[in-house]
């Protein structure tokens, strides 16, 4: 498959071996205003296919800083970085939890995390208010990140 509709069944089987959880930032989609959407990992325009094994499940705002992009320049290397893969990389090798922070801990964290804004105030702050709350991270985002997620 390789047209851009994405068949209800693939979405749900692609929220579902997600725990209902952003695959990069680890919000569950009940505690975004803007729920979770379905990410092509490698665009379309970069010649990624339109099958479970190319898909991720993302929050609105991963998603759209990420957008087409496939990586970026890590600054402490001076080289081109792709960026965390949620169907090859584990997300313990790649970041940690500091509270409501996300730290990255490789240069494919860097890149991502810096790219997708992970660590915007914005984003902090809605953190910070679900943690409060006990909403973050949630069982499900604990549930993806001890399960390694298949394709």
């Amino acid at each position: 498959m390789s047209s851009a509709y994405i068949s209800a069944e693939l979405r749900q089987q692609v929220a579902e071996r997600a725990y209902f959880v952003c695959e990069y930032c680890l919000i569950h989609a009940d505690d975004t205003h803007f729920g979770c959407q379905i990410d092509h990992i490698i665009s379309e325009k970069h010649g990624g296919l339109t099958e479970a094994d190319n898909l991720a499940y993302a929050c609105a705002f991963c998603n759209r800083f990420k957008g087409s992009d496939i990586g970026s320049i890590d600054w402490d290397s001076g080289e081109f970085v792709r960026f965390y893969n949620p169907r090859t990389d584990r997300w313990h090798e790649h970041f940690r939890l500091d509270g409501i922070r996300i730290i990255s801990t490789s240069g494919i964290g860097r890149v991502t995390v810096r790219l997708l804004q992970m660590n915007h105030i914005d984003r902090l702050i809605e953190r910070q208010e679900l943690a409060e709350s006990k909403r973050f991270p949630t069982s499900q985002a604990v549930s993806y990140l001890t399960n390694t997620p298949k394709a």
